[in-house]
Protein backbone atom coordinates (compact mmCIF):
# COMPACT_ATOMS: atom_id res chain seq x y z
CA UNK A 1 0.00 0.00 0.00
CA UNK A 2 1.18 3.52 -0.79
CA UNK A 3 1.04 5.94 2.12
CA UNK A 4 2.26 9.50 1.53
CA UNK A 5 1.37 11.65 4.56
CA UNK A 6 1.43 11.07 8.30
CA UNK A 7 1.80 12.90 11.63
CA UNK A 8 4.32 11.75 14.24
CA UNK A 9 4.96 12.63 17.88
CA UNK A 10 8.71 12.66 18.49
CA UNK A 11 10.71 12.84 21.71
CA UNK A 12 14.46 12.82 22.25
CA UNK A 13 16.10 11.17 25.24
CA UNK A 14 16.43 12.92 28.59
CA UNK A 15 19.93 13.42 29.91
CA UNK A 16 20.90 11.30 32.92
CA UNK A 17 21.28 13.05 36.26
CA UNK A 18 24.68 13.67 37.80
CA UNK A 19 25.37 11.75 41.00
CA UNK A 20 25.95 13.10 44.50
CA UNK A 21 28.47 10.73 46.04
CA UNK A 22 31.52 10.82 48.28
CA UNK A 23 34.50 8.51 48.42
CA UNK A 24 34.09 6.12 51.31
CA UNK A 25 36.83 3.51 51.66
CA UNK A 26 38.75 1.84 54.43
CA UNK A 27 41.11 4.33 56.06
CA UNK A 28 39.50 7.14 54.00
CA UNK A 29 36.33 7.92 55.97
CA UNK A 30 36.01 11.49 54.71
CA UNK A 31 36.95 11.28 51.04
CA UNK A 32 36.02 13.96 48.57
CA UNK A 33 33.15 14.01 46.08
CA UNK A 34 33.19 11.32 43.40
CA UNK A 35 29.75 11.57 41.78
CA UNK A 36 29.89 10.77 38.07
CA UNK A 37 28.14 12.54 35.21
CA UNK A 38 24.88 11.39 33.66
CA UNK A 39 24.86 10.16 30.07
CA UNK A 40 23.51 12.23 27.19
CA UNK A 41 20.02 11.46 25.92
CA UNK A 42 19.62 10.02 22.43
CA UNK A 43 18.92 12.21 19.40
CA UNK A 44 16.06 11.70 16.93
CA UNK A 45 17.40 11.51 13.39
CA UNK A 46 15.69 11.13 10.02
CA UNK A 47 17.60 9.25 7.31
CA UNK A 48 16.75 8.87 3.63
CA UNK A 49 16.67 5.27 2.44
CA UNK A 50 16.15 4.15 -1.15
CA UNK A 51 14.56 0.99 0.22
CA UNK A 52 11.52 3.03 1.25
CA UNK A 53 9.00 4.23 -1.32
CA UNK A 54 6.18 5.30 0.98
CA UNK A 55 5.46 6.20 4.61
CA UNK A 56 3.57 2.97 5.26
CA UNK A 57 5.87 2.08 8.20
CA UNK A 58 4.32 4.95 10.15
CA UNK A 59 0.69 4.21 9.37
CA UNK A 60 -0.14 2.67 12.74
CA UNK A 61 2.69 3.76 15.04
CA UNK A 62 2.88 7.51 15.52
CA UNK A 63 4.84 7.97 18.77
CA UNK A 64 8.61 7.59 18.81
CA UNK A 65 11.18 8.34 21.51
CA UNK A 66 14.96 8.04 21.71
CA UNK A 67 16.57 6.38 24.71
CA UNK A 68 17.23 8.35 27.91
CA UNK A 69 20.75 8.71 29.26
CA UNK A 70 21.58 6.77 32.38
CA UNK A 71 22.25 8.53 35.69
CA UNK A 72 25.80 8.91 36.94
CA UNK A 73 27.05 6.82 39.86
CA UNK A 74 29.63 6.96 42.60
CA UNK A 75 33.35 6.38 42.05
CA UNK A 76 33.19 8.85 39.15
CA UNK A 77 31.24 6.35 37.06
CA UNK A 78 29.52 8.06 34.13
CA UNK A 79 26.08 7.01 32.99
CA UNK A 80 25.74 5.44 29.54
CA UNK A 81 24.43 7.73 26.80
CA UNK A 82 21.05 6.86 25.33
CA UNK A 83 20.89 5.35 21.86
CA UNK A 84 19.88 7.63 19.00
CA UNK A 85 16.58 6.93 17.29
CA UNK A 86 17.00 6.76 13.49
CA UNK A 87 13.80 6.84 11.43
CA UNK A 88 14.09 5.94 7.75
CA UNK A 89 12.17 7.92 5.15
CA UNK A 90 11.80 7.62 1.36
CA UNK A 91 13.49 10.20 -0.88
CA UNK A 92 11.28 13.24 -1.43
CA UNK A 93 9.90 13.53 2.12
CA UNK A 94 9.13 16.99 3.48
CA UNK A 95 9.15 17.46 7.26
CA UNK A 96 6.93 20.13 8.80
CA UNK A 97 6.56 21.45 12.33
CA UNK A 98 2.88 20.52 12.50
CA UNK A 99 1.84 22.96 15.21
CA UNK A 100 3.43 25.97 13.50
CA UNK A 101 2.93 24.70 9.92
CA UNK A 102 6.55 25.55 9.10
CA UNK A 103 8.76 23.51 6.79
CA UNK A 104 11.78 22.12 8.61
CA UNK A 105 13.55 20.05 6.00
CA UNK A 106 13.22 18.61 2.49
CA UNK A 107 14.99 15.26 2.30
CA UNK A 108 15.90 14.23 -1.24
CA UNK A 109 19.26 12.45 -1.40
CA UNK A 110 19.95 8.79 -0.63
CA UNK A 111 21.73 8.56 2.73
CA UNK A 112 20.90 12.16 3.70
CA UNK A 113 20.36 12.62 7.44
CA UNK A 114 18.75 15.35 9.53
CA UNK A 115 18.84 15.61 13.32
CA UNK A 116 15.34 16.77 14.17
CA UNK A 117 15.64 16.61 17.98
CA UNK A 118 18.67 16.72 20.25
CA UNK A 119 18.90 14.65 23.38
CA UNK A 120 19.34 16.31 26.74
CA UNK A 121 22.90 16.71 27.96
CA UNK A 122 23.99 14.57 30.88
CA UNK A 123 24.06 16.34 34.25
CA UNK A 124 27.36 16.98 35.99
CA UNK A 125 28.18 14.96 39.08
CA UNK A 126 29.15 16.66 42.31
CA UNK A 127 32.83 16.02 41.60
CA UNK A 128 32.69 19.07 39.30
CA UNK A 129 31.51 21.45 42.05
CA UNK A 130 34.36 21.02 44.49
CA UNK A 131 36.33 24.20 45.12
CA UNK A 132 38.69 25.61 47.71
CA UNK A 133 35.70 27.00 49.60
CA UNK A 134 33.30 24.14 48.83
CA UNK A 135 34.99 20.90 49.85
CA UNK A 136 31.90 18.70 50.06
CA UNK A 137 29.23 19.79 47.53
CA UNK A 138 25.97 18.05 48.31
CA UNK A 139 24.44 18.80 44.93
CA UNK A 140 24.80 17.83 41.28
CA UNK A 141 23.18 18.88 38.03
CA UNK A 142 20.05 17.25 36.69
CA UNK A 143 20.16 15.91 33.17
CA UNK A 144 18.91 18.09 30.33
CA UNK A 145 15.25 17.81 29.40
CA UNK A 146 14.11 15.85 26.38
CA UNK A 147 12.84 17.78 23.37
CA UNK A 148 9.40 17.04 21.97
CA UNK A 149 7.89 17.90 18.60
CA UNK A 150 4.89 16.94 16.50
CA UNK A 151 5.84 16.71 12.86
CA UNK A 152 3.91 16.23 9.63
CA UNK A 153 5.57 14.16 6.93
CA UNK A 154 4.54 14.60 3.31
CA UNK A 155 5.99 12.55 0.48
CA UNK A 156 6.41 14.11 -2.95
CA UNK A 157 7.73 11.50 -5.32
CA UNK A 158 10.96 12.35 -7.07
CA UNK A 159 10.30 11.52 -10.72
CA UNK A 160 11.56 13.17 -13.89
CA UNK A 161 8.32 12.76 -15.80
CA UNK A 162 4.77 12.73 -14.47
CA UNK A 163 2.00 10.97 -16.36
CA UNK A 164 -1.40 12.59 -15.89
CA UNK A 165 -4.86 12.13 -17.34
CA UNK A 166 -8.45 11.31 -16.51
CA UNK A 167 -9.32 7.87 -15.13
CA UNK A 168 -9.18 5.23 -17.87
CA UNK A 169 -7.06 7.39 -20.17
CA UNK A 170 -4.56 4.53 -20.30
CA UNK A 171 -1.81 5.83 -18.04
CA UNK A 172 -1.01 2.51 -16.40
CA UNK A 173 -0.91 0.77 -19.77
CA UNK A 174 1.47 3.42 -21.10
CA UNK A 175 3.73 3.04 -18.04
CA UNK A 176 3.81 -0.72 -18.59
CA UNK A 177 4.66 -0.22 -22.29
CA UNK A 178 7.45 2.25 -21.65
CA UNK A 179 9.11 0.65 -18.62
CA UNK A 180 9.47 -2.59 -16.73
CA UNK A 181 6.81 -1.58 -14.20
CA UNK A 182 3.82 -3.88 -13.77
CA UNK A 183 0.93 -1.69 -12.60
CA UNK A 184 -2.56 -3.06 -12.01
CA UNK A 185 -4.62 -2.49 -15.16
CA UNK A 186 -8.38 -2.84 -15.62
CA UNK A 187 -11.22 -1.07 -17.38
CA UNK A 188 -12.86 0.80 -14.54
CA UNK A 189 -12.41 4.18 -12.92
CA UNK A 190 -9.56 4.68 -10.48
CA UNK A 191 -7.77 1.43 -11.21
CA UNK A 192 -4.66 3.31 -10.12
CA UNK A 193 -5.24 4.34 -6.54
CA UNK A 194 -1.60 5.03 -5.74
CA UNK A 195 1.38 6.38 -7.67
CA UNK A 196 3.46 3.90 -9.63
CA UNK A 197 7.08 4.48 -10.64
CA UNK A 198 8.88 2.99 -13.61
CA UNK A 199 12.36 3.47 -15.04
CA UNK A 200 12.45 4.02 -18.80
CA UNK A 201 15.75 2.87 -20.34
CA UNK A 202 16.56 3.54 -23.98
CA UNK A 203 19.25 5.06 -26.16
CA UNK A 204 21.82 4.80 -23.34
CA UNK A 205 19.68 7.12 -21.25
CA UNK A 206 17.03 6.68 -18.59
CA UNK A 207 14.42 8.61 -16.66
CA UNK A 208 11.90 7.91 -13.90
CA UNK A 209 8.26 7.98 -15.01
CA UNK A 210 5.47 8.32 -12.44
CA UNK A 211 1.96 7.10 -13.21
CA UNK A 212 -0.16 9.29 -10.97
CA UNK A 213 -3.78 8.64 -9.92
CA UNK A 214 -6.42 10.01 -12.30
CA UNK A 215 -7.93 13.43 -11.83
CA UNK A 216 -11.55 14.40 -11.66
CA UNK A 217 -13.17 17.80 -11.68
CA UNK A 218 -12.60 19.57 -8.36
CA UNK A 219 -9.39 17.70 -7.59
CA UNK A 220 -7.56 20.92 -6.67
CA UNK A 221 -10.09 21.38 -3.86
CA UNK A 222 -9.56 17.83 -2.71
CA UNK A 223 -12.33 16.03 -4.61
CA UNK A 224 -11.62 12.40 -5.40
CA UNK A 225 -7.94 11.68 -4.95
CA UNK A 226 -7.38 15.44 -5.18
CA UNK A 227 -4.28 16.60 -3.40
CA UNK A 228 -3.01 13.03 -3.07
CA UNK A 229 -2.53 13.17 -6.83
CA UNK A 230 -1.40 16.75 -7.31
CA UNK A 231 1.23 16.64 -4.56
CA UNK A 232 3.30 14.22 -6.61
CA UNK A 233 3.42 16.39 -9.73
CA UNK A 234 5.35 19.09 -7.85
CA UNK A 235 8.82 17.65 -8.47
CA UNK A 236 8.30 16.45 -12.06
CA UNK A 237 10.35 18.32 -14.66
CA UNK A 238 8.07 17.26 -17.51
CA UNK A 239 4.40 16.25 -17.66
CA UNK A 240 2.96 13.76 -20.14
CA UNK A 241 -0.65 14.81 -20.66
CA UNK A 242 -2.43 11.65 -21.81
CA UNK A 243 -5.91 11.88 -23.32
CA UNK A 244 -8.25 9.31 -24.82
CA UNK A 245 -8.51 10.23 -28.51
CA UNK A 246 -11.43 7.85 -29.05
CA UNK A 247 -13.71 8.25 -26.02
CA UNK A 248 -16.93 6.31 -25.58
CA UNK A 249 -20.25 8.13 -25.99
CA UNK A 250 -21.00 10.35 -23.01
CA UNK A 251 -17.33 10.75 -22.06
CA UNK A 252 -15.35 14.00 -22.51
CA UNK A 253 -13.72 14.56 -25.86
CA UNK A 254 -9.92 14.62 -26.06
CA UNK A 255 -9.87 18.42 -25.87
CA UNK A 256 -12.43 18.56 -23.06
CA UNK A 257 -10.37 16.09 -21.05
CA UNK A 258 -7.24 18.17 -21.61
CA UNK A 259 -8.96 21.40 -20.55
CA UNK A 260 -10.43 19.81 -17.44
CA UNK A 261 -7.02 18.66 -16.20
CA UNK A 262 -5.38 21.97 -17.09
CA UNK A 263 -8.01 23.77 -15.04
CA UNK A 264 -7.20 21.61 -12.03
CA UNK A 265 -3.46 22.25 -12.40
CA UNK A 266 -4.12 25.98 -12.55
CA UNK A 267 -6.41 25.86 -9.51
CA UNK A 268 -3.85 23.92 -7.49
CA UNK A 269 -1.16 26.51 -8.21
CA UNK A 270 2.53 25.94 -7.49
CA UNK A 271 3.20 26.63 -11.18
CA UNK A 272 1.98 23.20 -12.28
CA UNK A 273 0.03 24.61 -15.24
CA UNK A 274 3.24 26.17 -16.57
CA UNK A 275 5.32 23.01 -16.33
CA UNK A 276 6.65 21.75 -19.72
CA UNK A 277 4.24 19.25 -21.25
CA UNK A 278 3.92 16.72 -24.02
CA UNK A 279 0.46 15.90 -25.33
CA UNK A 280 -0.04 12.16 -25.83
CA UNK A 281 -3.08 11.05 -27.87
CA UNK A 282 -3.87 7.48 -26.89
CA UNK A 283 -5.90 4.71 -28.59
CA UNK A 284 -4.60 5.50 -32.05
CA UNK A 285 -5.51 1.92 -33.03
CA UNK A 286 -9.22 2.80 -32.76
CA UNK A 287 -9.03 5.68 -35.23
CA UNK A 288 -8.45 5.54 -38.96
CA UNK A 289 -5.63 7.75 -40.21
CA UNK A 290 -8.14 10.13 -41.84
CA UNK A 291 -9.89 10.66 -38.45
CA UNK A 292 -6.79 11.88 -36.63
CA UNK A 293 -6.57 15.36 -38.21
CA UNK A 294 -9.94 16.29 -36.72
CA UNK A 295 -8.67 15.45 -33.23
CA UNK A 296 -5.40 17.27 -33.82
CA UNK A 297 -7.29 20.34 -35.06
CA UNK A 298 -8.94 20.73 -31.65
CA UNK A 299 -5.45 21.29 -30.19
CA UNK A 300 -4.18 23.47 -33.04
CA UNK A 301 -3.52 26.60 -30.93
CA UNK A 302 -1.48 24.73 -28.32
CA UNK A 303 2.25 24.99 -28.77
CA UNK A 304 2.95 21.50 -27.45
CA UNK A 305 4.77 18.45 -28.84
CA UNK A 306 2.06 15.93 -29.82
CA UNK A 307 2.40 12.17 -30.19
CA UNK A 308 -0.06 9.49 -31.26
CA UNK A 309 0.30 6.20 -29.39
CA UNK A 310 -1.49 2.94 -28.85
CA UNK A 311 -0.80 1.14 -25.61
CA UNK A 312 -2.42 -1.95 -27.16
CA UNK A 313 -0.32 -2.29 -30.31
CA UNK A 314 2.73 -0.29 -29.21
CA UNK A 315 2.36 2.22 -32.03
CA UNK A 316 4.23 5.46 -31.40
CA UNK A 317 5.83 4.35 -28.11
CA UNK A 318 9.42 4.55 -29.39
CA UNK A 319 8.77 7.93 -31.01
CA UNK A 320 7.42 9.20 -27.69
CA UNK A 321 10.50 7.94 -25.86
CA UNK A 322 12.80 9.69 -28.30
CA UNK A 323 10.78 12.88 -27.91
CA UNK A 324 11.10 12.76 -24.11
CA UNK A 325 14.84 12.08 -24.26
CA UNK A 326 15.32 15.02 -26.63
CA UNK A 327 13.56 17.44 -24.23
CA UNK A 328 14.39 16.22 -20.74
CA UNK A 329 18.15 17.00 -20.57
CA UNK A 330 17.48 20.70 -21.18
CA UNK A 331 14.90 21.00 -18.38
CA UNK A 332 16.11 22.24 -14.99
CA UNK A 333 15.48 20.43 -11.74
CA UNK A 334 12.33 21.67 -10.06
CA UNK A 335 13.40 23.36 -6.86
CA UNK A 336 11.16 22.85 -3.89
CA UNK A 337 11.56 24.45 -0.50
CA UNK A 338 14.94 25.16 1.04
CA UNK A 339 16.59 22.42 3.07
CA UNK A 340 15.64 24.17 6.28
CA UNK A 341 13.24 26.96 7.13
CA UNK A 342 14.73 30.17 8.49
CA UNK A 343 11.57 30.77 10.51
CA UNK A 344 11.84 27.34 12.11
CA UNK A 345 15.52 27.81 12.89
CA UNK A 346 14.78 31.13 14.62
CA UNK A 347 12.03 29.43 16.60
CA UNK A 348 14.42 26.65 17.62
CA UNK A 349 17.06 29.18 18.68
CA UNK A 350 14.55 31.07 20.79
CA UNK A 351 13.22 27.88 22.35
CA UNK A 352 16.76 27.03 23.52
CA UNK A 353 17.26 30.39 25.23
CA UNK A 354 18.27 30.01 28.92
CA UNK A 355 14.97 31.44 30.09
CA UNK A 356 11.90 33.42 29.12
CA UNK A 357 9.96 35.79 31.37
CA UNK A 358 6.23 36.34 31.01
CA UNK A 359 3.36 37.64 33.11
CA UNK A 360 0.08 35.90 33.85
CA UNK A 361 -2.61 37.06 36.29
CA UNK A 362 -0.22 39.61 37.77
CA UNK A 363 2.54 37.12 38.57
CA UNK A 364 5.90 36.78 36.80
CA UNK A 365 6.94 33.38 35.47
CA UNK A 366 10.36 32.23 34.29
CA UNK A 367 10.50 29.19 32.02
CA UNK A 368 13.12 27.51 29.83
CA UNK A 369 15.12 24.31 29.72
CA UNK A 370 18.21 25.78 31.34
CA UNK A 371 16.50 27.48 34.27
CA UNK A 372 14.17 24.54 34.89
CA UNK A 373 17.15 22.16 34.88
CA UNK A 374 18.98 24.41 37.33
CA UNK A 375 15.98 24.45 39.69
CA UNK A 376 15.69 20.67 39.53
CA UNK A 377 19.41 20.36 40.29
CA UNK A 378 19.41 22.61 43.33
CA UNK A 379 19.13 21.32 46.89
CA UNK A 380 17.49 24.37 48.47
CA UNK A 381 18.01 22.93 51.98
CA UNK A 382 21.75 23.05 51.41
CA UNK A 383 23.26 26.57 51.73
CA UNK A 384 26.11 25.79 49.32
CA UNK A 385 23.73 24.47 46.70
CA UNK A 386 21.41 27.46 47.06
CA UNK A 387 24.32 29.89 46.84
CA UNK A 388 25.51 28.18 43.66
CA UNK A 389 21.99 28.61 42.26
CA UNK A 390 22.11 32.32 43.09
CA UNK A 391 25.46 32.79 41.37
CA UNK A 392 24.29 30.95 38.24
CA UNK A 393 21.17 33.06 37.74
CA UNK A 394 23.20 36.22 38.30
CA UNK A 395 25.76 35.01 35.75
CA UNK A 396 22.94 34.53 33.23
CA UNK A 397 21.53 37.98 34.01
CA UNK A 398 18.22 36.76 35.39
CA UNK A 399 18.07 39.22 38.29
CA UNK A 400 18.60 42.18 35.96
CA UNK A 401 16.10 40.73 33.46
CA UNK A 402 13.46 40.40 36.18
CA UNK A 403 13.96 44.02 37.18
CA UNK A 404 13.66 45.13 33.56
CA UNK A 405 10.49 43.06 33.23
CA UNK A 406 8.90 45.04 36.07
CA UNK A 407 9.45 42.71 39.01
CA UNK A 408 9.89 44.73 42.21
CA UNK A 409 11.47 43.95 45.57
CA UNK A 410 9.18 41.72 47.58
CA UNK A 411 7.29 40.32 44.55
CA UNK A 412 6.91 36.56 44.25
CA UNK A 413 8.25 34.96 41.07
CA UNK A 414 7.64 31.45 39.74
CA UNK A 415 10.98 30.18 38.43
CA UNK A 416 10.94 26.79 36.79
CA UNK A 417 8.00 25.67 38.93
CA UNK A 418 9.41 26.91 42.25
CA UNK A 419 8.34 30.16 43.96
CA UNK A 420 10.86 32.77 45.12
CA UNK A 421 10.61 36.24 46.60
CA UNK A 422 12.56 38.80 44.61
CA UNK A 423 14.95 40.81 46.79
CA UNK A 424 16.85 42.59 44.05
CA UNK A 425 20.35 42.03 45.46
CA UNK A 426 23.26 40.26 43.83
CA UNK A 427 24.81 37.20 45.50
CA UNK A 428 28.06 39.00 46.28
CA UNK A 429 26.10 41.69 48.17
CA UNK A 430 24.72 41.09 51.61
CA UNK A 431 21.98 38.52 51.21
CA UNK A 432 20.75 36.94 48.01
CA UNK A 433 18.82 38.18 45.01
CA UNK A 434 16.03 35.64 45.56
CA UNK A 435 14.60 34.19 48.69
CA UNK A 436 12.82 30.84 48.67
Amino acid sequence: MFFDHVRLELKSGKGGDGAVSFRREKFIPDGGPDGGDGGDGGDVIFKVSGRRNSLIDYRFKHNFAAEDGQDGQGKKMFGRSGADLILELPPGTLIYDDERDVLICDLKEEGQTFKILEGGKGGLGNVHFKSSRRQAPHFARAGGKAEELRVRLELKLIADVGLLGLPNAGKSSLLARMSRAKPKIADYAFTTLQPQLGVVDSYDQSFVLADLPGLIEGAAEGAGLGHDFLRHTARCRLLLHLVDASPLPGQPSAREAYDLIQAELTAYGDGLDERPQILVLNKADLLASDQRPEVEASFAELDLPKYWVSTVTGEGIEDLKRGIFSILPSLPTVEQAEVSSEEWQIYRYESRAPYEIFWEDGEAYVIGNWIEGLVQSTNFDNPESFHYFQKEIERKGLNAALSEAGVKDGDWVDIGGAEFQFLGRKPEEEGDGLGS
